[in-house]
């Protein structure tokens, strides 16, 4: 018989207050206008005064900004010919262009089981594969392939797609400066762990995105399988505040119920400073808890500078910081 664990009301009140709590905070910030206005009637019209109030966070870009520097100026021009010039010349091109042919053609079957398909609207295929590469004092060199896949179907509304492979990536940031390792090998003499990256690699679930309009958030409700046999259910919600001063702030929860897994709840928060043709200045934070972790609460927080220097293009730079919560002992 299967014992089914509750989630402590501490980490479950500290999650929520955080992520929800932060949504109030940029609500109100946004309600806040970086101008205030005064508005007063006199005998040659109407007189506005503006008056502008700012904080600690706002000089915060000035004092990087002036700062010297030895990189060169943003850019977003290309410097290295578009894929349709080069999916010919090599062997690895040739490859490329034919596994996102055969994802295209496979999305387009699927697709055509739930319905007449659209030629102007084709289904489509994303895969993402990449080899992250890890080394600490701890668990030393450690080697993760990692694939994530999505397949966009048409004939349902454009609300349904499936999704598959590492489904850690999925809790990650999606301007994330680096990829953390969230599974780390259990042999620690092992470079590479065949089985543990099959297992990771092996999540695929059914999609169901912004299925209320209602909602003041975006949203996603995923139906599928994990890690061989545990059979989850995980829903998102997130959302985008644009503040003054050029200052966004972005907020999402994600909640995870798995069988075997059982629950997982993160929190991920981003305050970004962004200017046209300008670097990028962001901080994020994450806080998660889950039943199969040893400690109460995982934590994690990245300040860092963001440069473009060309097309497709990110050099960031910053400082990375993590610790745990436990048993009301806080660690860094």
């Amino acid at each position: 018989m299967k014992t089914f664990h509750v989630m402590p009301y501490r980490q479950l009140f500290a999650l929520l207050t955080i992520g929800f709590g932060s949504v109030c905070i940029a609500h109100a910030e946004t309600a806040s206008s970086s101008t205030n206005q005064q508005i007063g009637s006199t005998s040659s019209g109407v007189q506005t005064e503006v008056t502008t109030d700012e904080n600690l966070l706002d000089q915060i870009p000035r004092w990087v900004d002036a700062t010297p520097t030895i990189f060169p100026e943003q850019s977003n021009e290309p410097i290295v010919p578009p894929t349709e010039q080069t999916e010919d010349q090599t062997w690895v091109d040739r490859k490329q262009k034919k596994i996102r042919n055969w994802a295209d053609r496979t999305s387009e079957k699927i697709d055509n089981w739930f319905g007449e398909v659209d030629p102007q609207k084709p289904a489509t295929a994303t895969i993402r594969v990449m080899v992250d590469n890890y080394w600490n004092e701890y668990d030393n060199f450690e080697i993760k392939p990692r694939i994530r896949g999505k397949i966009k179907l048409p004939t349902l509304e454009k609300r349904l797609s499936v999704v598959f492979g590492d489904d850690s990536l999925d809790n990650e940031f999606n301007n994330s400066p680096a990829n953390i390792n969230q599974n780390p090998n259990q042999d620690s003499n092992k470079k590479l762990d065949g089985k543990q990256t099959r297992d990771d690699n092996s999540s695929i679930a059914l999609r169901w995105s912004n299925f209320s309009k209602k909602l003041p958030f975006e949203t996603d409700a995923d139906l599928g399988i994990r890690s061989g046999d545990d059979i989850y259910v995980r829903l998102k919600a997130s959302r985008d505040w644009q503040l003054r001063n050029d200052f966004k702030f972005y907020a999402e929860q994600i909640y995870r119920y798995g069988i075997d897994s059982e629950n997982y709840l993160r929190t991920n928060l981003e305050l970004t400073h962004a200017r046209p043709n300008q670097p990028i200045l962001s901080n994020q934070f994450s806080l998660t808890y889950a039943d199969d972790q040893d400690d109460d609460l995982a934590w994690e927080n990245r300040t860092f500078r963001e440069h473009s220097f060309f097309a497709n293009n990110r050099f960031n730079y910053g400082i990375y910081t993590s610790g745990y919560y436990n048993d009301n002992d806080l660690r860094l």
